[in-house]
Order: structure tokens, then C-alpha cells, then sequence
């Protein structure tokens, strides 16, 4: 059972919500950022700790005694972690959660922006922003969310939009990524939270999908945006033999790209996505093996094999599918 230690407060629309795992300096970073350039009158934070082994906990409690802190005392992953948040969000009857990365910043009120769009939309039960490299402010790094049902192939539009884009004008996405995307409770209620099973990675996209499937639309906005580090917490602390990305995020992306086509994909297309993936994955191993990346390989083998033959009964337990 997670601690949750919060201050008393005044009922707000927006659940803003953190989870950290052994990044209390870009969490600190990206909630500076959110302080000063967001409207404070329609969100609370909420810092979900996700078991951080670097006192990361105490020390954002000393740094931000104003938040909402739960402990969820282990890696519970970035789906399961943030549940915890979400349904503390739902409990306390705020209507939407705005789902962050911690190694964002923001430099314009997208929490204005954002929660505009959903009370002006109801068809729709999340939005994202245009999101932006850090490190390059002028590329996009996630946009709008794409689906190739012939290809099995998920990913996002990032051409950049036009200087002069409305903040109003958005697109219908196939899905919206978990770095920023506002949700409405009513449709986590609906629909079902982030499926846990997938732990990290793809977790949005599932997600989305099932929202969709229960009558809602998910919505880019292209005018409004944010920066993203990217992979703050799949790097390791020194490049190693095995490369600077965990060699775990491979079985990650691999297993739970495979469940997801498992199920939302064409049927009609299983033979292209099993090809497909076959000639793609075994590429990626023959690379691993030649560079003498031996465990990146072994979580290779591992994501092909559970994502091939894990059985639906244990992915999408109820309310996930």
C-alpha cells in the first residue's frame, strides 16, 4: 500500500501528475518550469515515486513542500506507477490528469492550453501537444500519433506546423504518447487505466487505442508545445560495452510492440507483421551479436518470445481490453 502525503487544498480541474524514479533533478527542473509558466489556479502536482533508491523523495519533498506525494515504494513501472496517481486523481474528483515525463520543461501554459481544448472537445478523451527536442527546440521529437494497420507500423508524424498555428487548430490522432497527454477521468473510467502488464513501452499507445475503441477520440495539438530530454531513465550512468540505453528497454519495446499488434492489429495482416518483424528483429540481433552485445541480444530473444506467445488471457486482464 503506497503512502500518499499531501497538504490540505481547494478542489482544482487538473491533476497534474510526475513520476519520478532516481531523477530528483529533472523532476525539480521540469516542476520550476511548470510553476512559472503555468496558471497554478487549475492544476495540483502530484509526485508519484516509483521506489527511487537516491533519496529522490525526501529530497523533492524539502525542495516542493506544497505537492501531492505518493509512495509507491517499488518499480511498479510507468503504467502501473502512474495509475496509483490517476486513481488518486479520479478519487478526489478531478477532471482531468495531465500525465508528464519528468524530463520535460515548458515554456508557454499548456495546462490552459490543454484543458481549454478538452472542455471545448468532449468528444475527444485526451490531447497531447507538439513536443520538442531539449536539446533542439526547432525538430519535433513527438507529434501526431500515426497507425499502418497494412505494416504493423506505429509512429508520429513530426513535421514541424506552420509559425503561425492557431492554438484552437488540432488533428485526430490514432493515439497521443504518455511524455504529455491530458486525459479525461471520465474516460479512464470508462475505458480502463494504463494496461500494467506492459509495464514500459507501447503503455500509451494501448491505451489510446482502447479509448478509442470505447467511442472517444484522441486529439494533437500542434499549436501548443513542450521539450523533452528523452530516455532520461533507460540510460545507464556510464556507456558501458553494452551501449548507454539498458539493455532491459530492448525486451520492453519488442514484447509489448508485438502484444499491441496482438491486439489491434488487421488480422487480415498477421503474416506482413510476423515477416516483418522476423527479418527486422533478427537484423537487430545479428547487430548485437557482432558489437558484442551480448545481453541486449538476450532481451531480445526474451521480448520475441513473450511477445509472441504470452496468452491474451494474461495481457489484457479486465477493464484492459
Amino acid at each position: 500500500m503506497q503512502d500518499i502525503l499531501k497538504p490540505i487544498q481547494m478542489p482544482k480541474p487538473v491533476a497534474l501528475i510526475l513520476l519520478n524514479w532516481n531523477t530528483p533533478v529533472h523532476t525539480a527542473n521540469c516542476i520550476t518550469s511548470i510553476k512559472e509558466h503555468c496558471d497554478e489556479k487549475l492544476f495540483d502536482i502530484i509526485v508519484a515515486d516509483n521506489g527511487s533508491t537516491d533519496g529522490s523523495l525526501t529530497l523533492l519533498q524539502d525542495q516542493f513542500p506544497d505537492l501531492i506525494y505518493i509512495d509507491n515504494k517499488e518499480n511498479l513501472g510507468f503504467a502501473e506507477g502512474n495509475n496509483r496517481a490517476l486513481q488518486y486523481s479520479i478519487d478526489n474528483v478531478y477532471i482531468y490528469s495531465l500525465v508528464m515525463n519528468t524530463d520535460t520543461s515548458v515554456d508557454e501554459d499548456i495546462v490552459s492550453a490543454l484543458s481549454i481544448h478538452l472542455n471545448n472537445h468532449p468528444e475527444a478523451a485526451a490531447v497531447q501537444p507538439a513536443i520538442y527536442w531539449m536539446h533542439n527546440k526547432t525538430r519535433i521529437w513527438n507529434g501526431k500519433g500515426c497507425f499502418n494497420p497494412a505494416l504493423g507500423l506505429v509512429y508520429s508524424y513530426n513535421k514541424m506546423p506552420p509559425s503561425f498555428t492557431r492554438p484552437a487548430v488540432y488533428k485526430i490522432a490514432k493515439w497521443v504518447t504518455g511524455c504529455c497527454m491530458m486525459i479525461r477521468n471520465n474516460a479512464i473510467t470508462d475505458a480502463g487505466m494504463f494496461n500494467k502488464q506492459f509495464f514500459l513501452y507501447y503503455e500509451d499507445v494501448e491505451l489510446s487505442f482502447r479509448l478509442r475503441k470505447a467511442g472517444y477520440e484522441t486529439h494533437y495539438l500542434p499549436g501548443c508545445k513542450m521539450y523533452h530530454e528523452a530516455g532520461v531513465s533507460a540510460k545507464v550512468e556510464a556507456k558501458k560495452k553494452e551501449g548507454t540505453l539498458s539493455p532491459v528497454i530492448h525486451y520492453y519495446v519488442t514484447r509489448n510492440r508485438l502484444w499491441f499488434l496482438r491486439g489491434y492489429g488487421a488480422l487480415a495482416f498477421y503474416p506482413v507483421y510476423i515477416i516483418g518483424s522476423l527479418l527486422y528483429y533478427l537484423s537487430l540481433l545479428v547487430y548485437f551479436l557482432l558489437r558484442g552485445r551480448n545481453e541486449k541480444a538476450r532481451f531480445l530473444i526474451k521480448g520475441l518470445k513473450d511477445g509472441f506467445f504470452t496468452p491474451k488471457s494474461l495481457i489484457w486482464l479486465k477493464n484492459t481490453q
